[in-house]
């Protein structure tokens, strides 16, 4: 049986387009009710209940049991986190350990404040190859201010705590997101997020503000990365939605280059007499810059001398087609990725690349 650690290192949505298709076309066969709520009442296998649906042992349970776990890791007790976790996450704590110290020295100043949780249920006896919970109410154009939607794949039966918690900081803030699989009257660790409200003191509203400042200058491409870290930084969870993210993404999908891969989609990029097929184009945050990163195909890397040239090649294919980018991104980085996923990754300043 796959625990929720499991599942979140092997794959939730990676897009919300399909979910928000799918949200909008649930609702337009109720158009003629107000508002829509769904719980577990609603005859799926999957369903959420929100905060004020939960009954206040479970309620306090959760909340009890997310702010102990916030504690250890702003204390950076990853061998407490370790111990309390899902067997199978236990057996692979490397992620979570990473992100804990990666991070706990702006968590220990912080006092966190816990949103009101959700519970998913999964029912059934078998894995659900695509669960999607519906939680709070809905309005007739999709998500209100307290609903969201949880979007994962392969998911084991169970009862699923999610509990996002707000960790303000005299500069800046993080939103620790974690998810808690309930095992007896326990709600074991299966995995943990933690992510900055802001970047460089910029957050969601400033790069959605960037992005439609390089709409109005006809730069779309660069629109539209913008939108992507803005929609990334109002989101405290990969593979959560709500009406924040939802309406970002629906402004900003006019704006999806055609030109540029996307939902799995590749793109040809020519350079030279050369052909390279990109994977993905993507806004990359490293330490105090915005960085760009492209990945594309590659038959083998182990040459690391050519890899390299192949790199630098595509920037160059990139920056030549799209001279845009150069004013928007820091550095770039590229990445060659061969047929069994191994990579070799080349970064150069946007100066550097001529």
């Amino acid at each position: 049986m796959l625990g929720a650690g499991c599942l979140l290192k092997r794959g939730f949505a990676k897009s919300r387009a399909p979910l928000t298709i799918r949200l909008r076309s649930i609702l337009l066969r109720f158009a003629a009710l107000p508002l829509l709520i769904f719980s577990a009442s609603s005859g799926r296998a999957e369903s959420c209940l929100i905060a004020s649906d939960l009954d206040n042992a479970t309620r306090t349970a959760l909340t009890a049991a997310a702010l102990r776990y916030f504690d250890l890791a702003a204390k950076g007790d990853t061998a407490s986190l370790r111990q309390r976790a899902l067997p199978n996450v236990a057996s692979d704590f490397s992620v979570i350990e990473t992100t804990v110290k990666d991070n706990q020295s702006a968590l220990a100043s912080s006092k966190a404040a816990v949103r009101p949780p959700f519970l998913l249920v999964a029912e059934g006896a078998a894995s659900i190859t695509r669960a999607e919970f519906y939680c709070g109410v809905f309005g007739s154009k999709g998500q209100t201010r307290d609903s969201a939607v949880f979007s994962l794949n392969n998911l084991s039966p169970g009862k699923y705590g999610v509990v996002i918690l707000d960790a303000p900081l005299s500069k800046g803030a993080y939103t620790v997101s974690l998810i808690l699989q309930q095992e007896g009257s326990d709600w074991k660790l299966g995995n943990l997020y933690i992510q900055a409200v802001e970047f460089a003191g910029h957050d969601s509203s400033w790069f959605s503000s960037r992005a439609r400042d390089f709409q109005a200058k006809g730069q779309m491409h660069n629109a539209w990365l913008y939108y992507l870290e803005a929609i990334s930084l109002v989101s405290p969870l990969p593979f959560m939605s709500t009406k924040a993210s939802d309406d970002l993404y629906d402004e900003s999908q006019k704006l999806q280059p055609a030109d540029f891969p996307a939902e799995g989609k590749i793109a040809d990029l020519s350079y030279g007499t050369a052909t390279y097929k990109l994977t993905a184009v993507l806004p990359l945050v490293v330490s105090d810059d915005l960085d760009l990163i492209v990945r594309y195909e590659a038959a083998d890397i182990s040459n690391t001398s050519q890899a390299y040239q192949s790199n630098v090649a595509v920037m160059k294919a990139l920056l030549a087609k799209y001279p845009e980018l150069r004013t928007a991104f820091a550095a770039m980085v590229a990445r060659a990725v061969d047929p069994s996923g191994r990579d070799y990754g080349t970064m150069l300043a946007m100066k550097e690349i001529k």
